[in-house]
């Protein structure tokens, strides 16, 4: 007889994206079901109705795991999202996962085991073995700001290639082409979406192709420091640098300050994808494209409610918009 397994490999899915079709989950594509019943049919697959019909009790309480709570973009999505499910009368536990695959698993057990109506989570990876398992039992879940690879389920995030552009307009406007560009983790979907756009479009803006200007670090200071010495210690010396998160420009600019000393760093030009709200009071100020946190947190519990109610939910994409502190610029 065929199992699960069998019509997964056949219709080419994941054994969760294959349960949840065949359980008749909203939350699939319409590719994955076709290419699912498809396989079930071929294959004569005959589910469990009695593993089919059992039904989580109603807690209306949500899980919400952020990436980093010290970041600011996520601190304020995650206010967002709580008060988006408040209004519709439920509960939000908050977790923090610090960037950290192991430790979002260890929450998404604690998640699991609170019986909560569904998961906003925003990944620190590829997928593991713990999510496979909570996407096989049909737990409702929505991604925010980061994709998985394979995991067939709504995305509510950022408009990393708009955010890039408009960066990258930016800093042509300013008259510069030697930018240094440090990056995120490429495992991350938010830090491949950015160094792809700004690759692709550094041409185009009149920026310098050369990749020793190129390094990147995981998203928070430290690891970004690391990433702008590794590039200065190549001989480069940028007139601007671009940070690919909020975390990302305070450790290029520290890096920076240190081994150029204050004269010389003054001199050089940063702007950040994700706004802080202190970039206004640097010296001089950071420019810098604004994600609507917010909105992607409340377009991400609407999402998932849609899918808890049994009806289906669409991905979306969050506009960004951009603050020019620069000298003559409009913020």
């Amino acid at each position: 007889m065929a199992t699960i397994k069998d019509v997964a490999s056949r219709a080419g899915v994941a054994v969760g994206t294959a349960s949840r079709v065949l359980s008749g989950s909203p939350q699939t594509s319409p590719d994955s079901r076709r290419r699912v019943l498809a396989a079930a049919a071929e294959l004569g697959y005959i589910a469990n109705a009695q593993a089919r019909s059992l039904r989580r009790a109603r807690t209306d309480v949500l899980g919400l795991l952020v990436s980093d709570i010290r970041n600011p973009f996520f601190s304020e999505l995650a206010h967002a999202a709580e008060q988006e499910a408040r209004a519709h009368g439920y509960t939000v536990i908050l977790a923090n996962a610090n960037e950290d695959a192991a430790q979002a698993d260890a929450v998404l057990d604690v998640f699991a085991a609170q019986r909560i109506d569904g998961i906003l989570l925003s990944p620190q990876g590829p997928r593991t073995p713990r999510l496979e398992a909570l996407l096989a039992s049909n737990l409702p879940i929505v991604l925010l700001n980061r994709s998985i690879e394979g995991v067939d389920a709504p995305l509510y995030g950022t408009d990393n290639a708009g955010g890039v552009a408009q960066a990258l307009t930016w800093l042509q406007r300013r008259g510069h082409r030697d930018v240094a560009f440090i990056g995120g983790p490429e495992s991350f979907s938010t830090g491949a979406e950015r160094h792809d756009a700004y690759l692709a479009g550094r041409a185009a803006h009149g920026i310098s192709t050369d990749d020793a200007l190129v390094d990147a670090g995981d998203f928070l200071a430290d690891g970004a420091a690391d990433a702008m010495r590794r590039i200065l210690d190549r001989g480069a010396l940028p007139t601007a640098v671009f940070g690919a998160n909020g975390q990302t420009t305070l450790g290029a600019m520290r890096a920076v300050h240190d081994r150029l000393g204050a004269e010389a760093a003054s001199l050089i030009e940063f702007v950040s994808f994700d706004d802080v709200e202190w970039f206004a009071f640097m010296s001089p100020p950071v420019s810098a494209v604004r994600n609507d946190a917010p909105e992607i947190g409340r377009a991400g519990v609407r999402g998932l409610l849609a899918l808890i109610a049994g009806n289906t939910a669409e991905s979306q994409r969050i506009p960004t918009s951009f603050v020019d502190r620069a000298e003559g610029g409009q913020a």
